[in-house]
């Protein structure tokens, strides 16, 4: 009873996270509970013993859950009932910590753009940029390599940006702001660095060492682009999957990557991978 009473206790420490992981996810609250529950009965069903990390094992089997719900409801080409951005008749019992979760949450609006995703890259895109979910941890809940993992999540934040493939800026344009980029971080110029990003830039680091570092607006991010100069590594543009990107060269080999997505004449997110194991599998054309 006594182990039974501490699983129950530790799935409860857990809970208000799942649960803002799984609204965001599925847009709905009430979903959202039916996909923290079944994680518990899973739970109950399953050798605690077994588990190292039940945070971690409790985030993939919600994961898992929440993409088999949006497919089954693409699949019907349903909409959920309570998609708001945040719902006023939370259950009774909801923290503190959980109602600022969801009052900071993605908004109506965001949820808007979040249904047109496919389901994989909606999973993707919350894991990895809303809660810093690792791409080795998402890829199996999607069935993909986590290079893959890391493309869908791209292409969702494209799309949540406002700025699809398609409707990118041409390559030419997307040099000029690279390049200005650059230039800005070499001659260590902060003002100009904050001129070419947008007010509400997201930055992601994933170094492979632990929690990838989020920077949230111009200021901090041009704040870590400045520290990342006095690094000594020599930035290069370059072409990935399409895009203008920065190749940050160590000794001649490249030791990161830098992504951006793009609003207007100005950087609305950036992607580093520094992990080196996920470098070297990245393909890329220098530009000069």
């Amino acid at each position: 009873m006594a182990d039974d009473d501490f699983l129950a206790r530790s799935f409860e420490d857990n809970r208000a996270h799942l649960r803002a992981m799984a609204f965001r996810m599925l847009g709905s609250l009430s979903e959202a509970e039916d996909a923290v529950q079944e994680s518990w009965l899973r739970l109950t069903r399953t050798d605690a013993d077994t588990i190292d990390n039940l945070s971690g094992w409790l985030t993939t089997v919600v994961g898992r859950v929440c993409l088999d719900m949006l497919r089954s409801r693409k699949a019907r080409d349903e909409q959920p009932l309570d998609v708001r951005p945040h719902d006023p008749s939370t259950p009774d019992g909801l923290d503190p910590e959980q109602e600022a979760v969801l009052a900071d949450s993605v908004g109506l609006a965001m949820l808007v753009v979040l249904d047109k995703l496919t389901p994989a890259e909606r999973l993707a895109f919350v894991l990895h940029d809303m809660f810093a979910v690792p791409f080795d941890e998402i890829a199996p809940m999607v069935g993909r390599t986590p290079e893959a993992a890391r493309q869908l999540a791209s292409r969702a934040r494209r799309r949540v940006q406002g700025s699809d493939p398609e409707s990118a800026p041409p390559l030419a344009q997307q040099r000029a702001i690279i390049d200005a980029f650059i230039a800005a971080a070499r001659g260590g110029d902060f003002e100009a660095l904050v001129r070419v990003l947008d007010p509400d830039v997201v930055l992601r680091a994933d170094t492979g060492t632990g929690v990838p570092t989020i920077l949230r607006g111009a200021r901090r991010v041009a704040t870590g682009a400045a520290a990342f100069r006095r690094t000594g590594a020599e930035s290069r543009p370059v072409l990935i999957n399409g895009s203008v990107a920065i190749a940050a060269l160590l000794e001649g080999r490249v030791s990161s990557v830098l992504e951006a997505t793009f609003v207007g004449d100005r950087i609305a997110s950036i992607e580093v991978t520094a992990d080196p194991a996920r470098v070297k599998d990245i393909e890329l054309t220098y530009l000069d």
